[in-house]
C-alpha cells in the first residue's frame, strides 16, 4: 500500500529503512529514499509504519532489505 502518494513510496520502502536504521525519524526516511515530503499528509501514517516495523521486526528481516 502508498504511504506517501506523492512520491509514490510504499509501506515496504519505509519499513526496510526502519529495520535498516532504527534510529531514522520519518523526515531521515525521506531523505534516505532520496525523496522530500511533499504535501505532509503522509508524514503520520509513515510514522505509525515504521514504528510497527521496530515493534515488531520480520521473522526474515532480509526479506525488506531491497
Amino acid at each position: 500500500m502508498y504511504v506517501c502518494v506523492c512520491n509514490a513510496l510504499n509501506e515496504d520502502q519505509f519499513r526496510t529503512v526502519a529495520i535498516q536504521h532504527p534510529d531514522a525519524s520519518v523526515e531521515q526516511a525521506f531523505a534516505i529514499l532520496k525523496r522530500a515530503p511533499d504535501c505532509g499528509s503522509c508524514l503520520d501514517f509513515a510514522e505509525r509504519v515504521m514504528k510497527q516495523a521496530r515493534d515488531n521486526p520480520p521473522a526474515d528481516p532480509e526479506r525488506f532489505i531491497p
